[in-house]
């Protein structure tokens, strides 16, 4: 059972843990290095290491998004955000990166992501990343799906990630015909993502839609402000442990039908990463360690893909700093500072070898212990 807590007459709460609450147990076995494989494989598209590209135009431009495909990793560029909205948004980026303290960083947000999104540089993007080779794929907003998926679906693309802060299998509206998940991916022949989510019953209807992929978490890290206007606030230990749970219920409910689980959020050094595969899932989502790579279009600054949200946004603008190098030095090294934030493949091969597992399914079942 679950530790739930009393925090008040008539009122309970239940105990859960973040990534910093928890530490990877080695076993009895330790392995080679180079006999360790971080590969894993989404549908029909694998790629050599578990790391899935956060859509925020802070770090996934066209080119950093192929960039990622050509390392290992999957890109993924927001339809919704400024690639689609200016025929060249570098200058804006270059502004973007340039603002420093400056208090009205929210408000410029909003005023760049006001101008519409283009279907004809839907498209377009499309296009680059096609050319770009690779897997590529594409993310939109649940409330957006409908008007862009046409455009989206005609432009060619492997895999489309639907994603908003929270995102439910039964969304309820009085106003608006809300998005059908099941029968929306019923009508596709190629594999979703969906997400993000936070417990077990939401996971499972999840899956129960037909997405090949869950997103676990909400992006949260230092600079997300969602707990501060939403009161949300996701303890991703816990949220990835419940979404394996309803995974392998899921998996029996279906008789074999498995669902990869993306984690997104709370993860900032290679050690993070270890834990978040440790905890269940297949792969992370990141977003601001990748902003510290040469290769970000917004030059080290960083923002939430909810950011620039017109009315409410949720997340801080982060002042740009200095790149610690390359995608490639960032993803493999080499490292020459002690954080674990360089290297960060590197650093989950070494934790994978020092526990003994040759492969990631294998790794999801190492031993874990609450250290605070």
């Amino acid at each position: 059972m679950r530790d739930v807590v009393e925090i008040g007459l008539g009122k309970t709460a239940q105990r859960g843990y973040h990534l910093d609450d928890i530490a990877i147990v080695p076993s009895r076995r330790t392995r080679d290095v180079d006999d360790v494989s971080t590969a894993w494989q989404l549908d029909a598209y694998p790629f050599g290491i578990p790391c899935v590209g956060h859509p925020s135009d802070a770090t996934m431009s066209p080119a950093s998004a192929v960039r990622l495909g050509q390392l290992g990793g999957l890109g993924v560029l927001n339809v919704e955000g400024l690639w689609t909205r200016y025929e060249n948004p570098a200058k804006i980026l270059e502004e973007l990166a340039g603002l420093g303290e400056d208090a009205r960083a929210t408000k410029r947000l909003q005023e760049v992501y006001a101008e519409p999104i283009r279907p004809d540089l839907i498209a377009e993007r499309v296009r680059e990343l096609r050319a770009g080779g690779g897997t590529v794929a594409v993310r939109v907003s649940p409330q957006h799906t409908l008007a862009l998926a046409p455009v989206i679906l005609d432009a060619g693309v492997d895999i489309l990630v639907i994603q908003g802060t929270l995102v439910s299998a039964e969304h309820v509206s009085t106003t608006d015909e809300p998005l059908n998940l099941k029968e929306f991916i019923a009508d596709l022949d190629l594999p979703v993502i969906v997400g993000g989510c936070t417990d077990y019953k939401t996971a499972l209807h999840l899956m129960r839609t037909g997405a090949a992929g869950v997103i676990v978490g909400i992006g949260g890290d230092d600079w997300s402000t969602t707990e501060s206007v939403l009161g949300i606030r996701v303890p991703m230990a816990t949220a990835i442990a419940d979404a394996a749970a309803a995974r392998r219920d899921y998996l029996d409910e279906t008789g074999g039908r498995y669902v990869h689980l993306i984690a997104d959020g709370d993860m900032q050094t290679s050690g993070d990463i270890a834990k978040a595969l440790g905890c269940g899932a297949d792969a992370v989502m990141l977003g601001e360690p990748l902003s510290l790579c040469e290769e970000a279009p917004a030059g080290g600054a960083w923002w939430h893909s909810a950011a620039s949200h017109p009315s409410l946004p949720r997340g801080a603008f982060e002042v740009a700093g200095e790149p610690l190098g390359s995608m490639e030095r960032l993803l493999f090294g080499p490292a020459d500072e002690p954080d674990g934030q360089l290297n960060l493949f590197g650093g989950l091969r070494r934790a994978m070898a020092k526990c003994g597992y040759r492969d990631l399914k294998e790794f999801q079942k190492v031993g874990l212990v609450l250290d605070r």
